[in-house]
């Protein structure tokens, strides 16, 4: 996928390459007790660089272990270092399925019409085509304003199938989140998954759900679907590895952001092991 940056926003409307964000651990499945590095990353195909962004543009940074309180990674780090770097290796003490998610809040874009246009065609927001023709602006610049949410869930140690606290399936309140209805560590690698997409905790219909896999081939893109009318799709998992399920939603921007349009991106990433854990 690809989204688009300014580079110079005062002097010129510059297409780049944008981005989807998602958050990877150094690895999806440890030891109860180790200390995992959560990486944040923008790219493509679910290969992406570190994400540059500093903790100024965290407005939500959360770890939800299982069967105890969340801990919040903004208020539970040290004073920021003068680079404003973001404190995000967490300790994973409890056995089971740990949730992180992470929010950032506004950056702003223009894109000359063209370059808008063809952005959103790329990433099927039909529904903001339309209204630029409805409203006749299709030969306006596009202005927006963008936010990314993103979760990932990490194995520690074995599965509890007892776990009734369940933190791995918690809706925790991003303006767009993707909620898993079954514990992708305790599935088989061919298995279906359930996922809900809510905005701001109401399931939304027809949204544009994406499913990668790293090194699948052909391609890393392995399903887009929509959404029912109760905010599920269902998804088919394609074998072990890492995966990533995006989305993103595109609606009319707050006049004080000074923006036309405000985009949320969503990702959740999981890992999927050679068989199914008991």
């Amino acid at each position: 996928m690809k989204r688009l940056l300014p580079i110079l926003l005062l002097l010129a409307t510059t297409a780049a390459l944008a981005h989807e964000f998602w958050i990877e651990p150094t690895r999806f499945v440890v030891a109860p007790g180790t200390r995992v590095h959560l990486r944040r990353f923008s790219g493509e195909d679910f290969q992406g660089e570190a994400w540059a962004g500093r903790s100024s543009r965290l407005i939500f940074f959360r770890h939800y272990a299982p069967g105890a309180a969340p801990t919040d990674l903004l208020s539970a780090a040290p004073l920021p270092a003068p680079a404003d770097t973001i404190q995000s290796t967490v300790t994973l003490a409890q056995p089971g399925t740990h949730l992180v998610a992470l929010a950032t809040n506004n950056s702003s874009i223009t894109l000359e019409a063209a370059k808008f246009t063809a952005y959103l065609k790329e990433e099927g927001l039909d529904n903001v085509l339309a209204l630029r023709e409805q409203q006749k602006q299709t030969t306006k610049p596009g202005r927006e304003v963008y936010r990314r949410c993103a979760k990932t869930l990490v194995q520690a140690g074995p599965l509890n199938p007892t776990d009734t606290a369940r933190a791995w399936a918690r809706p925790v309140g991003l303006s767009l989140e993707l909620v898993p209805e079954q514990n992708p560590y305790m599935l088989a690698p061919e298995a279906p998954l359930t996922v809900r997409v809510l905005r701001a905790g109401q399931p939304v219909a027809g949204q544009l759900v994406l499913l990668w896999r790293r090194d699948a081939k052909p391609k890393a893109l392995l399903q887009k679907l929509r959404s029912n009318q109760n905010g599920r799709v269902l998804l088919h998992l394609s074998g072990p590895g890492q995966y990533l399920v995006s989305t993103v939603r595109m609606e009319s921007a707050p006049a004080a952001t000074g923006a036309d349009w405000q985009s949320t991106w969503s990702t959740l990433t999981f890992g999927v092991s050679e068989k199914a854990r008991p």
